[in-house]
């Protein structure tokens, strides 16, 4: 194990004295076959090793699943003050955010990724004073920046090239609170006037970094799912969540949880389209429209193994997953047609709809076991992968075993008595 820190540099770009960014280098996949040497196990140890320590609030977390969306695995939202409450009232809505968020048994390390509010020193200039002295605030001003944070005055020649001035007080007249009691400002008279003459100091409290998102002022929290819990449920409990917040106080997806929001939405037309064009490719290919719903109907045998075996397992219904969906609703829709356009032929030759169902079931289904079994074999190791993206090839993997072997064991028993009463169904209603 190897740790690099960055020692000033916090998440999304904070900056400050009191912060460091470290990154912890694991050893290889092959080293480490305990479960209890995963990232996801010494993470969790970590957290629950560092939580002890009041001094510093030290969070531990999995970089994110796809490199560029987010700084850390799991859920990311900004919460904002969509109502202009202000600052104070944003921080206490994120206090009592965190709060609830650890309290709910769905979700899991539920965190702000935004810097606490720091001690600041608060330099109060009596404008009316300043103008007494011959001051003005725009001169003072100027000067403070120039002796406290630098200022560009000039540009210079040096051996052929242009390089620029800089103007800064010396640190030593600049390190304490006290010293800015030894700063003068020359007024309108050519007179030195002290700072201390129009201007008073006290401590308070403020924010490290001022953060806004979208023109709104923001902060960040992040959060992961309970153990068995998925990704949409814990948004969900967020969404619940940040909704007993008091009003004005919204919030934004950001990151892998911005994607999973703006894609959730659209699965369920993926799968009605998909289930459509099956359709429509059927009833072309058997020019009929009644035909076609005795495969359609087969598919739910098959979805219903895939989320029953991908249950058992503790997965989730993630986007590979969803992949495997629809592989299931292919394979469910290629066993049928091979018993429907056998019994569609017979019953052209002058067999009965239950005699045709009965003797196409017997000639495919030796096609149909070949054809499955092969395609189980298959994707056998997805579902026992190990090692560098397992997590992915489980989902695929374990939904298409689950859906194909149902589709398969149950499915072709199915077949012929979809068709048999899809072709009683519409005969009645021609008679």
């Amino acid at each position: 194990v190897s740790v690099s820190s960055t020692v000033g540099l916090g998440p999304y770009g904070s900056r400050g004295q009191n912060v460091i960014t470290g990154y912890v280098r694991l050893k290889l996949w092959d080293e480490r076959n305990k479960p209890e040497q995963s990232a996801q196990a010494i993470v969790a140890r970590a957290r629950a090793h560092f939580d002890k320590h009041p001094e510093a609030r030290i969070v531990f977390f999995l970089p994110p699943q796809v490199s560029g969306l987010g700084q850390a695995t799991g859920i990311s939202l900004q919460l904002e003050d969509q109502g202009g409450l202000g600052y104070e009232q944003l921080v206490a809505a994120r206090e009592e955010l965190l709060k609830k968020g650890r309290l709910s048994p769905l979700l899991a390390n539920v965190r702000t990724s935004s810097m606490d509010d720091v001690a600041q020193i608060r330099l109060d200039i009596d404008d009316l004073k300043a103008g007494v002295f011959s001051l003005n605030a725009g001169e003072i001003n100027q000067n403070l920046t120039a002796a406290w944070g630098g200022l560009y005055v000039n540009d210079f020649v040096d051996r052929g090239r242009v390089k620029r001035v800089y103007v800064q007080g010396d640190a030593t007249f600049r390190m304490q609170p006290e010293d800015l009691d030894k700063w003068y400002f020359r007024n309108a008279h050519g007179k030195m006037v002290p700072l201390s003459a129009f201007s008073s100091l006290h401590w308070t409290y403020g924010p490290a970094q001022l953060e806004r998102f979208n023109g709104v002022q923001s902060t960040i929290i992040e959060a992961q799912p309970a153990d068995g819990v998925s990704s949409g449920t814990a948004m969900a409990e967020l969404v619940r969540l940040v909704g007993e917040l008091p009003k004005g106080i919204g919030l934004e997806w950001t990151g892998l949880s911005f994607q999973e929001n703006q894609a959730g939405s659209k699965t369920i037309w993926l799968y009605a389209i998909s289930i459509l064009t099956v359709f429509l490719c059927l009833a072309a290919l058997y020019e009929s429209w009644t035909i076609p719903l005795a495969v359609i109907l087969v598919i739910p045998i098959g979805v219903l193994g895939a989320v029953g075996l991908s249950a058992l397992r503790g997965l989730y219904n993630d986007i590979y997953f969803q992949v495997g969906l629809l592989a299931v609703i292919g394979l469910s829709a290629k066993n049928a047609i091979l018993i429907v356009e056998f019994a569609k032929t017979l019953m052209g030759e002058g067999l009965g709809a239950e005699q045709a169902a009965l003797e196409a079931a017997r000639l495919r289904l030796r096609p149909i076991l070949m054809t499955s079994f092969a395609f189980l074999l298959g994707v056998l190791p997805l579902a026992l992968s190990h090692g560098a993206g397992a997590n992915s090839q489980h989902a695929i993997g374990t939904g298409i075993i689950g859906g194909t072997f149902l589709a398969t064991a149950f499915g072709t028993l199915f077949i012929p008595v979809f068709f048999v009463g899809i072709n009683q169904l519409f005969a009645r209603k021609k008679d």
